[in-house]
């Protein structure tokens, strides 16, 4: 059979939905794609996770190789996220391997994550603006070494969400990189967000492959639309408020929290 033959129309149209609001906003390809995943298409939770996870990282390792070419990434930075987000990455799915990923107990328990991770989401996007400024009167600017260790316990932070829930490294991210380095352009905070979701993703994708947790078949959907679907949100990215398109990302996230946790 052909490459052809594994394509299914309606993931890729979702693919490319999803692909074409990352372009414009930069955010939402796991808080989007993986509860469209489970609530529209019925994937089991472990499944839209772990499939999720590796198509994030085939889709930000591009997004990295722009940013790594036009010098808009603090490796330095990366470094230090990745120092908490890989081992914590790594001791997460040893615990969902010994809870068993298709378990009643760990399907609940990724719903609950996701719900979180979701609210929270929501919540950087609605008042990114306002925590930034009540954090820079209070806080002010922070002594080197905690910048440091605060950054490595981010890390940490969004590789337990990202590998239960595959939600966090995008809004939730680049919110704290904005809070711990508030001199650093926000190219650079936007570039490292992403190159650090790379590993993350991957890692995190690779560990649900080994648990069993990943449709190949999906994958390959999911791509053939999403990749497309960035380029074109990208290039409207500049004709459409950025304010509103995350007001209307938040809202859609409310809902889908809303419906995992009530209905």
């Amino acid at each position: 059979m052909t490459f052809w033959h594994y394509i299914q129309p309606a993931y890729t149209a979702s693919g490319f939905l999803i692909g074409g609001l990352v372009g414009m906003t930069g955010v939402g390809g796991g808080a989007l794609m993986t509860p469209l995943l489970i609530l529209l298409f019925g994937i089991s939770p472990a499944t839209a996770v772990g499939t999720d996870l590796l198509y994030a990282s085939f889709t930000k390792a591009g997004g990295t190789f722009v940013h790594g070419y036009n010098r808009t990434i603090n490796w330095r930075v990366v470094g230090r996220l990745a120092l908490g987000s890989v081992p914590a990455t790594a001791l997460t799915l040893l615990a969902l391997y010994l809870l068993r990923i298709e378990s009643g107990g760990t399907r609940g328990l990724i719903t609950n994550v996701l719900g979180v991770a979701l609210l929270c989401t929501s919540l950087a996007l609605i008042f990114r603006a306002p925590l930034m400024r009540f954090y820079h009167r209070q806080v002010g600017e922070m002594n080197p070494k905690l910048v440091r260790s605060l950054t490595i316990a981010t890390g940490a932070i969004l590789g337990v969400l990202v590998s239960i829930s595959s939600v966090g490294a995008g809004a939730i991210g680049v919110t704290a990189l904005i809070l711990l380095y508030p001199k650093m352009p926000s190219r650079e905070i936007v570039g490292s967000d992403i190159a650090h979701a790379v590993p993350l993703t991957l890692v995190a994708g690779m560990g649900h492959w080994w648990l069993g947790s990943i449709d190949w078949s999906l994958l390959a959907s999911l791509l053939t639309g999403s990749l497309p679907g960035i380029v074109a949100g990208s290039f409207f990215a500049h004709r459409v408020p950025d304010p509103a398109l995350r007001l209307i990302l938040a809202g859609v996230l409310l809902l889908v929290v809303a419906r995992l946790w009530f209905f």
